[in-house]
């Protein structure tokens, strides 16, 4: 990335709804540790559901979420968001595909599409289980358990925090 594309998407950041300001050389450390980690598949700076960083590793999963700079504020909104929605417990005999970033949840790869899964489809690992737009980016989410669907916990086209589960998944069914 040069030097001016850098300055250009730092420029397109400090837009975005719920971020105040990002350094320039902030952007090129950001650029410079995806050019140097392969295995970094993408860096999502958050600023309206939340502030902090995800970076997720290619093929699957998150590989670390960091609060952002305090130059990052988080929104009222979030805090009200994360309120209203207790957290439901699972049976203990499930497990859960959790969201590796935050965005947008579709369970199909395109409207009016079938599902990539519905309660009752068996999944193996690695197989696409839906789609999480991030940043106007599709990104297919994998599972990472073999098993039969058992509760969608995500309605289509709703949004998304990082860690929230979308699926619970019987491993011996």
């Amino acid at each position: 990335m040069t030097p001016s594309e850098m300055k250009e998407l730092a420029q397109v950041i400090q837009k975005m709804p719920g971020i105040k300001a990002i350094e320039l050389k902030d952007v090129q450390k950001i650029a410079e540790l995806l050019r140097e980690s392969p295995e970094i598949g993408s860096i999502e700076v958050k600023g309206m559901f939340g502030t902090g960083v995800v970076i997720t590793r290619t093929g699957s999963g998150a590989v670390a979420y960091a609060p952002a700079p305090a130059a990052l504020p988080a929104p009222a909104v979030a805090a009200e968001a994360a309120a209203s929605a207790p957290p439901a417990r699972p049976a203990s005999s499930l497990k859960e595909i959790k969201s590796p970033m935050v965005g947008t949840f579709y369970k199909a790869p395109e409207p009016g599409a079938e599902p990539y899964a519905k309660v009752g489809t068996r999944v193996t690992a690695g197989q696409t289980v839906c789609i999480i737009e991030a940043m106007k980016i599709m990104n297919e989410i994998e599972a990472e358990i073999s098993g039969v669907i058992r509760e969608i916990c995500v309605e289509d086209a709703h949004p998304v925090e990082f860690g929230q589960v979308l699926y619970r998944v019987d491993p011996n069914g």
